[in-house]
């Protein structure tokens, strides 16, 4: 095992507020968090990934120069302290759920925040900025954060556990599964048209403001707004005698003037393309204008095609090939069949958390999931391959009940809490005392998943792009398990104090 020498700064402690319940619960619940990073060795073995990280960089950034690639005492000490700022803040941002502006200025105004973050320094504290703090989030792949999650699971149901007085018990499972929303509008038709048109408008506006333009018979912004005026049209024909008619012929205008957009937009990007160096941009902020132009006249020939099916030969487009939306491409129609919620857009996220809520597995789906009942096996090796522990009872409700799963949880000898989906089997079980205690208990598992969306990760999520979610949803779910520890320590440490009172 390797070990880091590091000089330990010197930190102010942060204000006492007296009278204020809600600070002094904030103060109590960060400690207890604090305790949780520190005991585990989390900090430890992200700062050894971050150093890997430094090292890899800058032997790449020095290949052929024959300099050293070994970094300095000043450049690992840098790194450390940006890894444990970078830890610290991306779980402290997703317990206060706030956006990176509003986050960067919480953590300036608080001193209790730059405690948590490790910046709260006697001399003047140095707070990054929003992209700062953008780009540290960025760097913490979640294979890391499974890893760092995993270590912190082993640690609490180890016998050496010093942050709690008894291991957490990690022998009952109980599954779930549900729908992370991608941040889209519902994907109409002729609305993803108007969309197509918008992005194409705005960029090209962008470009002519370079001094690089083509000719158009009328300006960016009035393109948009006949668009606009056209989707009004089409939302009134509903109530309008002979509206499928109408609506037809809408929708012709609709698709006539985004081909034409799209012909204005194409040979702006071709200008741009050629002329970028004459604008003063780099190649990276010209590209970032041609991607967004490019993204979407790719898929604006399909958006049409879609558009035309329905509403013209008033066809069903099948699920695989419906487009939801021109921003997201890893979204799929998830059918819900719950009040308020028919279908959901999104990708779908199997949950598992042991009896004290806390979360031993997940995964979120790029792709169309399988049924639930197929699901439950992958999870249970991916537990135990995690956590070296034996299962010994596996709940969820009447979607995850297969014949397989009946064989496989009887050959495992673990007890088999899943709510069958025959009615006469489900009568007989409901004389067990275990499986009732299991079925009762699986009921909680709607409301992690509901703690989870409102107060962690956000459903639907805001970022953008599978990648992006699947990365952010991991920083969620670490943080909700610290915090969850937290809030365990805080629990025992109070009964504690009961029972000597």
């Amino acid at each position: 095992m390797s070990i880091i020498p590091f000089q330990s700064k010197f930190d102010k402690d942060f204000p006492v507020v007296i009278g204020n319940a809600e600070y002094n619960a904030e103060c109590e619940l960060l400690k207890a968090m604090d305790s949780v990073i520190a005991a585990s060795g989390m900090e430890e073995t992200f700062i050894k990934y971050a150093l890997d990280v430094g090292y890899v960089n800058k032997a790449i950034s020095l290949f052929g120069t024959g300099k050293s690639s070994r970094l300095t005492a000043k450049e690992i000490e840098a790194i450390r302290e940006n890894a444990i700022f970078a830890l610290r803040a991306s779980i402290l941002r997703k317990h206060l759920r706030l956006p990176l502006r509003r986050f960067v200025l919480a953590l300036s105004h608080s001193d209790l925040y730059k405690w948590f973050c490790r910046i709260n320094r006697f001399s003047t504290p140095k707070v990054p900025g929003k992209s700062t703090i953008h780009e540290y989030e960025n760097m913490i792949p979640v294979e890391v954060t499974k890893a760092l999650d995993a270590q912190l699971q082993k640690f609490v149901q180890s016998d050496t556990c010093s942050l709690l007085d008894e291991p957490v018990d990690f022998s009952q499972c109980y599954l779930d599964s549900t729908c992370i929303q991608a941040n889209i509008h519902f994907p109409v038709d002729w609305v993803l048209l108007r969309d197509a048109v918008r992005s194409m408008m705005l960029a090209v506006q962008r470009i002519r403001k370079l001094n690089l333009k083509n000719r158009m018979p009328m300006a960016p912004k009035e393109f948009i707004s006949k668009m606009n005026k056209l989707c009004i049209e089409m939302t009134h024909t509903r109530r309008k005698k002979d509206g499928k008619r109408k609506r037809k012929a809408i929708f012709r205008k609709m698709k006539k003037l985004a081909k034409v957009v799209a012909g204005h937009a194409i040979r702006h990007f071709e200008l741009l393309d050629k002329q970028w160096e004459q604008t003063g941009l780099s190649r990276k902020q010209a590209e970032q204008i041609l991607r967004q132009i490019s993204n979407v006249v790719d898929k604006l020939a399909t958006a049409i095609k879609n558009a035309h099916e329905r509403i013209i030969g008033e066809r069903q487009v099948a699920n695989k090939d419906k487009m939801l939306s021109l921003y997201e491409d890893a979204v799929y129609v998830i059918v819900r069949n719950k009040s308020g919620a028919e279908v959901e857009f999104g990708n779908t996220l199997l949950l598992a958390e042991q009896q004290d809520g806390l979360i031993v597995d997940w995964k979120l789906f790029p792709e169309q999931a399988p049924s639930d009942s197929k699901l439950l096996q992958d999870s249970h090796k991916r537990i135990t391959g995690r956590l070296d522990n034996a299962i010994r009872l596996v709940a969820g409700d009447r979607n995850f009940d297969s014949e397989a799963n009946r064989g496989y949880l009887q050959a495992e000898d673990i007890f088999n809490a899943v709510c069958p989906r025959e009615p006469n089997l489900l009568q007989s079980r409901l004389e067990e005392d275990l499986f009732c205690q299991g079925q009762r208990r699986r009921g909680q598992t709607e409301g992690r998943i509901s703690i989870l969306g409102r107060c962690f990760c956000g459903n639907p999520m805001v970022q953008k792009g599978f990648d992006h979610r699947e990365q952010h949803l991991g920083l969620s779910i670490l943080c909700h398990n610290v915090w969850l520890l937290g809030r365990m320590k805080i629990s025992q440490d109070k009964q504690a104090l009961a029972k000597v009172a």
